[in-house]
Parts: C-alpha cells; sequence; structure tokens
C-alpha cells in the first residue's frame, strides 16, 4: 500500500518491517507492524457505513491520545495523518490481553479517566433522559423490522434531567478496546470519545450486549456490582442506576440496526439487552 511507503519515506516504518492483520476492531482497518524499534499499531480510519452510536474521528483520537499521554493508561501516539480519502493513526503497540475478569480494575481506570480536567474538544454527549430518548429513537427510524414496533413499546417513561457535571468520556469502553498486563490497563481505541455524563462510560462497559460481543457472556449480578463499588463515586452509580433502562433501550435499538445492516451477531445482544426491559 502506498501509505506504507510514505511511512517509510519518513523513517516512521523500517523496510523489513512485518504486518499483522488486528481483527478486534469492528470498524477501521487496523495493523500491527513489527520491526526493530517495538510494536506499533496502524489504523486506517474506514468512512463507510455511518455509525449512529460510535463516532470514527481520527482528529479526535489523535488529541487524546496526545492529552492522556502522561496518565500512562493509554498508547502513545507517533504521528497522524490523511491517505486519499481516509485518515490515519500511528500509534505504539499497547501490551496485554482484552479485558476477560476483574471488573473492579475497570471501575478504577475509568473513575481516574472521568476525574481528569483536559482540555480537549469533544462534542456533548447524551444527558439525560431527554437526550437519550431522542438518540435511541434516531436509531430506532432507521430500523424497519416489527421488532422495531416492540422496541417502541419498551420505551422507559421515568425522566431523568441533565447532569451538570460532565467530563471527558471514553464513549467506546467495551472489554475490546481495554488491555489487561502485568503493568496494568490501557484504554484504546478513542475514536469516539465525547464531553458527557459519565454514566455512559459505565452503561457501555455493563452492556450485556457489548460483554456478550466481546467477552462471550454478560456480568453476573455480583460482577456489576464489583464494578460500582470500585468506581467508588455514589452519586454517578446512584445516576446510573437511574438511566440505566433508557441506556438498556437504546442499545437494544443500536442492535437491531445493527441486525438490520448485516452484523448478525447483534442478534444475541439485542435479546439479552430487550430482556432487562421486561
Amino acid at each position: 500500500m502506498d501509505l506504507v511507503e510514505d511511512l517509510r519515506c519518513q523513517g516512521l516504518i523500517a523496510m523489513d518491517a512485518e504486518f499483522q492483520t488486528l481483527y478486534g476492531g469492528r470498524t477501521n482497518q487496523v495493523w500491527k507492524v513489527l520491526d526493530g524499534n517495538g510494536g506499533k499499531v496502524l489504523k486506517l480510519y474506514r468512512s463507510g457505513l455511518r455509525n449512529p452510536l460510535f463516532r470514527n474521528d481520527a482528529e479526535l483520537e489523535a488529541q487524546c491520545l496526545t492529552a492522556l499521554e502522561p496518565t500512562g493508561f493509554v498508547p502513545r501516539l507517533r504521528t497522524t495523518g490523511q491517505h486519499h480519502n481516509g485518515r490515519w493513526v500511528f500509534y505504539d503497540h499497547a501490551p496485554g490481553s482484552p479485558w476477560q475478569k476483574d471488573p473492579a480494575q475497570v471501575g478504577i481506570l475509568l473513575r481516574r479517566l472521568h476525574a481528569l480536567d483536559l482540555p480537549i474538544q469533544a462534542p456533548r454527549g447524551c444527558n439525560g433522559s431527554a437526550d437519550l430518548d431522542r438518540h435511541g429513537q434516531s436509531i430506532l427510524d432507521g430500523c424497519t423490522s416489527v421488532m422495531r414496533l416492540q422496541l417502541d413499546l419498551l420505551k422507559p417513561a421515568d425522566l431523568v434531567p441533565p447532569t451538570q457535571h460532565t467530563c471527558l468520556i471514553h464513549g467506546d469502553p467495551v472489554a475490546g478496546n481495554i488491555l489487561v498486563a502485568p503493568s496494568g490497563l490501557t484504554l484504546i481505541d478513542w475514536q469516539c470519545p465525547a464531553q458527557g455524563d459519565p454514566c455512559e462510560d459505565l452503561a457501555l462497559f455493563l452492556s450485556p450486549a457489548m460483554q456478550h460481543l466481546y467477552r462471550g457472556s454478560a456480568l453476573t449480578s455480583a460482577e456489576e456490582d464489583q464494578f460500582l463499588s470500585a468506581y467508588d463515586h455514589v452519586d454517578i452509580v446512584a445516576r446510573y442506576k437511574s438511566l440505566r433502562s433508557w441506556y438498556a433501550w437504546r442499545m437494544a435499538a443500536y442492535c437491531l440496526w445493527r441486525v438490520e445492516n448485516g452484523a448478525p451477531d447483534y442478534a444475541s445482544g439485542l435479546e439479552q439487552e430487550r430482556a432487562t426491559l421486561l
């Protein structure tokens, strides 16, 4: 690919570097680059099907990796650029394997993130039940199957006002985006951050659909309690619980949209999220 030649000309990739395709992500093309300078990751952003829940913004990922480098829980960004009609980022490969167990350590990680005050101009995230209602309905409006009508009937009715305490949120802290190594956890794939309600990150990590897709099974009640206890913020946890049905309803709508757009592996997630609403 001519992108590789460009990076070689810039001295970022050795001539004899080896490339391994990474399949963990569901949106972009990603390769592990192996050379004498240690492993790197090259991510080429795709601009095809527009995702109604997870933004795909290379510039925001670069901003977040730069701002969060001192924390030690993100990969080190090397450079970013434009390639034909797509952007790319190039960063150090983080050690570790996708998260599987011990939800408490993820609770601590997200609490650290949400406590930061960073000058990142991220888009505003959903905040409160009215926002979640509008967002979930916009996703359902893109669906055509009979299940859409069933989800309409399951829409929550509780009203939860917006919070004034927004912060930088990851926007996609699923198990596949959390790498576990002896040195600690690394949070990767920063393409959809927001300035928003921290409950959003809690809901996405705890989502039965997302846990099933990336880990093979939903968390148990005990594991959810371990996560929320380790997050250690009484007000935010209480707010999450008041919004939990709204997040589940929106996720069910998203899973339906994915199924209708050629991703049948989301069908089980749809049923799991729907079951929490019955």
